[in-house]
């Protein structure tokens, strides 16, 4: 079959011209602009369709850190006795469960981008990172959710327990929640733009991510092990949550220093994951 090579004649012009980016590091925010009508169309696709076919619906939003929280307290809790005695079990565990869900979800989905969306993407023509970009959006409209749950859990304890006391650092949080968002959207950018030619990293992200949180203070605090604390400290999650439980629980390690660290290593992460995502998108669809 010849090929043929269309040619725009002097009065002819064209509409809407698709062509690459000129730089690896571009986010391309013009044309997701242009495409805010889809992003959107995307989130609400992935908040409608999760649980539409439940019988309760939108109340696993709830459910879901309720039963995993009381599963943590008895598990790690009572029976591990590694949760922080300092503050009750229950808050201590919830305030992890919704940090860990919003992080986990969010790395899980914007990590299967290429592979989930491989038909989509081979009819249609849109910027690719608006996928990702709806997953992170998508992931934290389910994270106020239960994080309004979590705030009334704390507002009960701070009443009835003298064990309980926020502080002005809980103000701290819009700041930790974008810094988990890029954190995931890097990695998870990097993921799947690798899982587009080695596919036996989609069996390992699972099993990852599980080894993850066990080296992230979910179902224990910093202070649990002194001897390790620059080792946890090195995880670049370790003091989002540590500051986050600091702030909301008055306990936990603050260290601003530690902080910066897990800025620093989000921007690197974020940087190589748009880099290698931008480069992939280009020709992903030849080898999914």
């Amino acid at each position: 079959m010849e090929g043929h090579i269309l040619k725009k004649n002097d009065d002819q012009e064209w509409d809407f011209v698709i062509k690459t980016s000129g730089s690896k590091l571009s986010l391309n925010l013009h044309e997701i602009w242009a495409y805010r009508d889809l992003l959107v169309l995307f989130v609400k696709r992935d908040i409608v369709t999760v649980y539409k076919q439940t019988i309760l619906g939108p109340i696993w939003f709830l459910l879901q850190p309720v039963f995993t929280t009381l599963t943590y307290v008895l598990i790690f809790g009572k029976m591990g006795n590694m949760a922080d005695k300092a503050v009750p079990s229950i808050l201590f565990y919830m305030g992890s469960v919704t940090l860990w869900n919003y992080f986990s979800d969010t790395l899980n989905t914007t990590a299967k981008t290429f592979t989930d969306n491989a038909t989509v993407f081979g009819k249609v023509y849109f910027p690719r990172i608006i996928l990702p970009l709806s997953k992170v959006i998508s992931g934290i409209i389910k994270f106020f959710i239960q994080f309004g749950l979590f705030l009334l859990t704390l507002a009960y304890y701070v009443f009835a327990s003298s064990k309980v006391h926020p502080n002005v650092y809980a103000l701290l949080c819009p700041l930790l929640l974008l810094m988990m968002s890029l954190l995931s959207l890097g990695f998870g950018l990097l993921i799947t733009s690798m899982t587009t030619k080695y596919r036996d990293l989609t069996f390992l992200i699972t099993f990852g991510i599980q080894l993850w949180m066990f080296a992230t203070p979910v179902i224990y605090p910093v202070s649990k092990y002194p001897k390790y604390e620059m080792w946890i400290f090195l995880n670049p999650l370790t003091s989002i949550f540590e500051a986050f439980k600091y702030g909301f629980l008055g306990s936990g390690v603050l260290s601003f220093q530690w902080l910066g660290y897990s800025a620093l290593v989000t921007f690197v992460v974020l940087m190589i994951g748009i880099a290698v995502f931008n480069k992939v998108e280009r020709r992903f669809i030849d080898t999914v």
